[in-house]
């Protein structure tokens, strides 16, 4: 039984249908899933033409159990939400804006009913989706709230490399206040658990300090003292092999080197510029991306949802030259996720 994969196209104006198309006809994805895109039917054939693959068939349907899942054929369910004709390429816009929001509610729906294994999301752009009257930091709170979750997480990754966070997108003062023993040994929880998701039977968790050699023992702050290795010490009472705090310039070279599965950090940036420096390899003699990689995952709904870990590219929406690697990544880590489950 291959899982069944909600798809969303992201911002239509941005990279996502391109390379949707690419990622649904490039490589062997239907050997592991049936891949269904939830999006404008008229959005994906113009992407098509983009990216050179305009003999593909796209297959609209209104309910999963309608499609054929074969290769040479993209499912669409098709929104009918955003005008190919009007919609401007590469800019922010509320058409675009309301189309992502309407696709991301629309997997969410079918997931919720069982009618998807699981569910994927191409980028959708912050500013857009505000002006069309959706007031939403990102996908994560649209999950949140339509799944009706509390205690959520962001993971990412890349390989071996595993990074989940106690904060995501807040400023970097509210974030230094969210770093509370409670979030943190919550996060932890959430951070043990996925790593038995993924088949990880004894996951070692990793945690990161939060300010420059972990405070040096209340020098540069008390956090580390005050509230993280308390939480770490009562995530270990629960029988969870959790180790930190660990400052933060060495604790993502350990992770990568195999000394833990996954490491909680303590805020945003401190998660994410890791992962993306190993994964996004820019190749400055040629001018392009040689590899845009790393998955995006939202960790504590009742649904499986992984993500492409990039923005919508608007620089190179239209370009036909964006690179897929990512929706792969994330097209696989759903499917794993859906076996497990």
């Amino acid at each position: 039984m291959k899982p069944l994969i909600g798809i969303t196209l992201g911002d239509p104006a941005g990279i996502g249908p391109e390379i949707t198309v690419k990622a649904l006809t490039d490589h062997p994805i239907y050997e592991t899933c049936r891949p269904l895109v939830i999006g404008d039917a008229g959005i994906l054939k113009n992407a098509a033409r983009m990216v050179g693959r305009e003999g593909i068939e796209i297959h609209s349907i209104e309910k999963p159990s309608e499609g054929f899942y074969r290769p040479g054929c993209i499912d669409i369910i098709d929104m009918k939400v955003a005008d190919p004709e009007k919609l401007p390429m590469g800019k922010v816009s509320a058409m675009a804006g309301e189309a992502a929001f309407q696709y991301v509610k629309k997997v969410i729906e079918l997931a919720m009913a069982g009618q998807v294994d699981a569910t994927v999301t191409n980028a959708l752009n912050k500013e857009a989706i505000n002006l069309a009257g959706r007031h939403y930091s990102g996908h994560t709170e649209i999950y949140a709230e339509f799944t009706g979750t509390d205690k959520y997480t962001m993971m990412l990754a890349h390989k071996n490399l595993r990074v989940v966070h106690v904060s995501t997108h807040v400023s970097l003062r509210e974030a230094c206040d969210r770093a509370k023993k409670p979030r943190i040994l919550e996060v932890i929880r959430i951070a043990n658990q996925a790593c038995k998701d993924m088949g990880i039977k004894e996951p070692r968790v990793g945690v990161a300090g939060l300010n420059p050699h972990c405070g040096e023992n209340g020098l540069f702050g008390k956090e580390e003292i005050d509230e993280i290795m308390p939480a770490v010490e009562a995530a270990r009472a629960e029988g969870i092999q959790a180790e930190g705090p660990i400052p933060a310039d060495t604790i993502f070279s350990k992770a990568r080197g195999g000394w833990y599965d996954i490491v909680v950090a303590m805020y945003h940036d401190q998660g994410h510029i890791p992962l993306k420096v190993v994964g996004f390899v820019y190749n400055q003699e040629e001018g392009k991306w040689d590899a845009v990689e790393g998955v995006n995952i939202t960790l504590g709904l009742p649904i499986i949802r992984t993500s492409v870990d990039h923005g919508t590219a608007f620089d190179q929406a239209g370009s036909g030259k964006a690179n897929e690697l990512s929706l792969l990544n994330a097209i696989e880590y759903a499917v794993n996720f859906a076996r497990s489950r």
